[in-house]
């Protein structure tokens, strides 16, 4: 179970992970990482006059924006990234958590499937026994509801997947990229944030054997935790970063 004070030691580290990307873009006619994220980008490096990287406030899918001026070019060009830092090749990470009426809001989602998520997440109580009496399980409702949840998911499954991974607006994600430090090597990918939506997003709708919400490789599930407290009925995304090294 994570306290309080290891949730905030996630974010302090997420800070610092952002921190140190924006370093070495800063630093990228020596850093030889970010010479070559900024060929990915499909700039020219001999064209580049400066790049300038900066962490954006606030909650957004993009965590630094990247500006690049480039030579005989009037305009200056901006790059939003997502950044993930990852310890080891099975570790999950948090894309998206909101309350399920954030979401009814974003996604215009109808009553009944509410109804279903409040139930999943167990801000409402379940209807009848179930294996943990705080929440019902996908795998607990009943036939037809499972099959109106999963058909409404598959439905809308590319907004959804959209949200979670790129957000919307001036600060949506561009790129993610993932950097995976180990204690032999450090090693990173990076890739179009619409490629990342095709692939986490690509797959079946259906709900696992432990009674979640699996979309592609997306899990999506009651956040749980936070010693008990009103949070851990928040519905949260999942992905697994490092499985973006496979592509």
């Amino acid at each position: 179970m994570k306290t309080v004070a290891e949730g905030s030691e996630t974010a302090k580290k997420g800070f610092q992970n952002e921190e140190y990307v924006i370093s070495k873009f800063n630093n990228w006619e020596q850093d030889l990482d970010s010479q070559q994220w900024l060929q990915i980008m499909n700039y020219e490096l001999e064209d580049i006059e400066y790049v300038k990287a900066e962490k954006i406030p606030g909650s957004y899918k993009a965590d630094v924006q990247v500006q690049v001026s480039v030579k005989l070019k009037s305009c200056i060009d901006t790059e939003n990234l997502q950044v993930k830092l990852v310890s080891n090749k099975n570790g999950f990470n948090q894309i998206d958590k909101r309350w399920v009426d954030k979401y009814i809001e974003l996604w215009n989602i109808p009553k009944d499937i509410s109804l279903l998520l409040k139930q999943y997440t167990g801000e409402i109580l379940p209807l009848h026994t179930t294996r943990d009496k705080r929440r019902m399980f996908a795998d607990e409702f009943i036939e037809s509801e499972q099959k109106r949840l999963i058909t409404w998911i598959e439905e809308n499954k590319i907004m959804i997947v959209s949200d979670i991974l790129k957000g919307r607006g001036r600060f949506a994600a561009e790129w993610l990229l993932v950097i995976r430090k180990t204690n032999d090597s450090n090693e990173w990918v990076l890739k179009p944030i619409n490629e990342t939506i095709n692939f986490f997003g690509n797959g079946k709708v259906l709900i696992t054997p432990r009674g979640n919400i699996s979309i592609g490789k997306i899990t999506m599930q009651r956040k749980g935790g936070d010693g008990g407290r009103e949070t851990a009925k928040m519905l949260q995304f999942k992905i697994n970063p490092s499985e973006l090294f496979n592509i």
